[in-house]
């Protein structure tokens, strides 16, 4: 159900002044666009099943953010659950605002039956991407959604305006309520495999789309999922790769696409086959001897039949054909990206990195529960968001730098894990995967540049195979079993910043920290003011923000 704002005066009341208080942080000339979302509780039927959901104005996923480079969205979310929630926006990079990240090291929980009123801009920035609820384990329930950000009018694509675009939230399914998939969490076990697979909130034979023969159109596909990594594929069609999480890429003609968890892809697909209809397909990949799988339908708008028979099989444990289409995957240098300038006009490979970090997951036992961590440390949430803690100057919040930069080999062990990087440094990190699992980062407020990735360990010598001309630019990558991948980071974004798996029970149970990205200064050039609408939670309670 919509949200209805007629019956609550307050928060209308608060909405408003929070609009009329907008010109002072974001230029007035940049399109705003204004969202009212009510997140409540429903049952959903995605694998057959009855089962709870978290749906937003009733809909399940969550509606689609259409956008244009430089708008303001203004998101106001009422909560009608029974538990604190927020939600985060994958990719999208808050320029100087990580307050706004949704995240709970940036940003206090809206509590039950109240609300708070997002004010992101998405600045500089083009691409598909989807927004998830952060906190416990919510995204096992929905609350997600597609985010597209068009160019502005001006800016040539490097490809013609297809005939529709489409959001594709693929993922793994569990049909267990959240609230005992966190309970299996929290007594220290691991959970077990998935039930299902997802298209669009869908299980088998559940989502369809129809196309008119000889039209070419464009999905954007976002694995949405909780912890597989899944190929996408579109039975006797070949789709051809333009856009990943905001870059225009090399346009390379792929058979089958893998998307690991929390990855985006934009592909474009021309119906040049004979009137019928087709699969659309979505299998995990690295899980045999188990393989889930679901199909959707292609359905040509002069079908002259159903689908029929078993779907085109694909990749299932092949890490080097996997490896070897990341590998693929490019910067298209000649395109313009959110202005219009071309994308290779950045030469990221001719500057001398400032600092290597190298980042090593491992799972293990701390008190006799379940952990994962990074370099030792697993993450555990403090009292107070280190956001706020670091604004109000809270002390015994956190630590700066209570993580190492090098896992150094000790055991696990639990603390609020920080690291502090100066402003403006231009930092090599590398992620090292010892484990037989394929691995999946993400870090909030930034694109980082993919220079390497290959099997076994990395040492100096790595880099002499470091793409310094168009390797692509996004916001997740994967690492493949007992290998290493390696990115390089312009720290051009003031904040705190969160640095995590996409394996969400990974996540919760610690591996995961925060880059503290700092500057002394206090300029709105280099990072706004604390929002005049922050709820203020843990030790940041009855403290104020700047006047209204």
């Amino acid at each position: 159900m919509p949200l209805n704002l007629a019956c609550k005066p307050a928060v209308l009341c608060t909405f408003l002044c929070l609009t009329v208080s907008l010109l002072s942080v974001v230029k007035a000339e940049d399109p705003y666009r204004f969202f009212d979302w009510n997140v409540t509780y429903g049952f959903i039927y995605p694998l057959g099943v009855r089962q709870q959901g978290i749906l937003i104005n009733g809909q399940f996923p969550g509606p689609d953010i259409h956008s244009v480079t430089n708008d303001n969205l203004i998101i106001n979310v009422y909560n009608s659950l029974d538990e604190p929630f927020l939600l985060s926006w994958n990719g999208i990079q808050q320029r100087r605002n990580s307050y706004e990240d949704g995240v709970f090291g940036t940003t206090c929980p809206i509590p039950p039956g109240k609300n708070f009123t997002y004010i992101l801009q998405v600045k500089d920035q083009i691409g598909s991407f989807y927004y998830f609820p952060s906190l416990g384990f919510h995204k096992a329930a929905g609350g997600f959604g597609g985010i597209r950000i068009l160019s502005r009018p001006r800016i040539p694509v490097p490809f013609d305006d297809p005939a529709g675009d489409y959001t594709i939230l693929i993922g793994d399914w569990y049909m267990s309520n959240h609230t005992k998939l966190k309970a299996i969490l929290d007594s220290g076990r691991k959970l077990p495999f998935p039930a299902g697979i997802l298209i669009n909130g869908r299980g088998r034979g559940g989502y369809s789309l129809t196309v008119e023969q000889g039209k070419t159109y464009r999905l954007r596909i976002s694995n949405v999922g909780l912890q597989n990594s899944l190929n996408f594929r579109i039975q006797n069609h070949k789709m051809k790769l333009v856009e990943v999480e905001g870059t225009h890429t090399l346009q390379t003609t792929y058979s089958s696409l893998d998307v690991h968890v929390g990855q985006s892809y934009s592909v474009l697909f021309t119906a040049d086959q004979p009137g019928q209809d087709y699969y659309i397909v979505v299998t995990s990949r690295f899980t045999a001897p188990v393989v889930l799988n679901t199909t959707g339908i292609l359905h040509y708008s002069n079908s002259a039949g159903p689908v029929s028979g078993p779907f085109p099989g694909g990749p299932t444990t092949q890490i080097d054909w996997s490896l070897n289409q990341a590998r693929s995957i490019r910067t298209n240098l000649t395109a313009s990206g959110p202005r219009p300038n071309p994308q290779g006009s950045y030469h990221y490979g001719m500057i001398n990195t400032t600092r290597t970090i190298i980042v090593a997951n491992s799972a293990g036992q701390v008190n006799g529960k379940q952990r994962y961590g990074v370099n030792s440390v697993s993450f555990i949430a403090p009292d107070t968001p280190m956001k706020l803690a670091d604004y109000f100057k809270i002390q015994g919040v956190f630590k700066e730098n209570s993580i190492s930069d090098r896992p150094y080999g000790g055991g696990l062990y639990l603390d609020t894990s920080v690291l502090t990087l100066p402003y403006r440094a231009f930092v090599e990190i590398v992620f090292q995967n010892n484990e037989d699992i394929v691995q999946s980062w993400h870090l909030d407020g930034y694109s980082f540049f993919v220079v390497g990735m290959d099997g076994g360990q990395w040492t100096t010598a790595s880099r002499n195979q470091y793409n310094l001309r168009d390797g692509v630019s996004r916001c997740t990558i994967q690492v493949y079993p007992k290998a290493w991948t390696a990115i390089y980071i312009p720290l051009d974004n003031v904040g705190m910043w969160n640095l995590r798996t996409e394996f969400w029970a990974r996540q919760y149970l610690g591996q995961q920290f925060y880059l503290r990205v700092y500057t002394d200064s206090t300029s709105l050039r280099d990072e706004y003011p604390i929002p005049k609408n922050a709820l203020l939670c843990g030790r940041a309670s009855g403290r104020h923000t700047r006047p209204l």
